[in-house]
């Protein structure tokens, strides 16, 4: 696994890329976030331009706020179910044209039967939706910084599409 240093540099690489891409658009994006509690929105927030670009996003890290303010169903929040509703709800509240997601558990111990490291991913757009799992060694606080970088791939990727 990556350093620290080098998965936020990596993370700061590509929010730049997403900021680049989306220069000379009308398109937007917005993040909504449990498991990294806001690491997505402070990447993207610190990009180039991004007041043009970054709608801004959720931390909804309890399973109520999920469920209140971005539309889950009740029930288990670490599944892939949840990370799509998650940014679907999103897309509904802030009208951006792509959201990120990410649901999961950074440890030390198990959740809701999952083991620790274990996440979640979605990126939703008028096109549909993608979902990705992930199994993520290390502490907590690793296990955010990974998820942060892949998460801002799979946003980058669908932008690409």
């Amino acid at each position: 696994m990556s350093s620290p240093a080098e998965l936020t540099q990596d993370a700061h690489e590509v929010a730049e890329a997403i900021a680049r891409r989306l220069a000379d658009t009308e398109l937007k994006v917005a993040v909504a976030e449990s498991l990294t509690s806001g690491s997505l929105a402070s990447q993207l927030g610190a990009a180039t331009n991004a007041s043009v670009w970054f709608a801004g996003g959720v931390v909804a890290y309890t399973t109520a706020v999920k469920v209140r303010v971005l539309g889950v169903d009740p029930g288990p929040v670490v599944n892939a179910r949840c990370a799509r509703q998650m940014a679907r709800g999103t897309l509904s509240l802030t009208q951006a044209d792509f959201a990120v997601s990410t649901t999961g558990v950074g440890g030390p111990d198990p959740d809701e039967g999952q083991p620790a490291g274990t996440v979640f991913l979605a990126v939703a757009s008028a096109d549909g939706e993608k979902v990705a799992e992930h199994h993520f060694d290390g502490d907590p606080g690793e296990v955010v910084q990974a998820a942060t970088l892949e998460a801002l791939r799979m946003l980058l990727a669908a932008i690409n599409a």
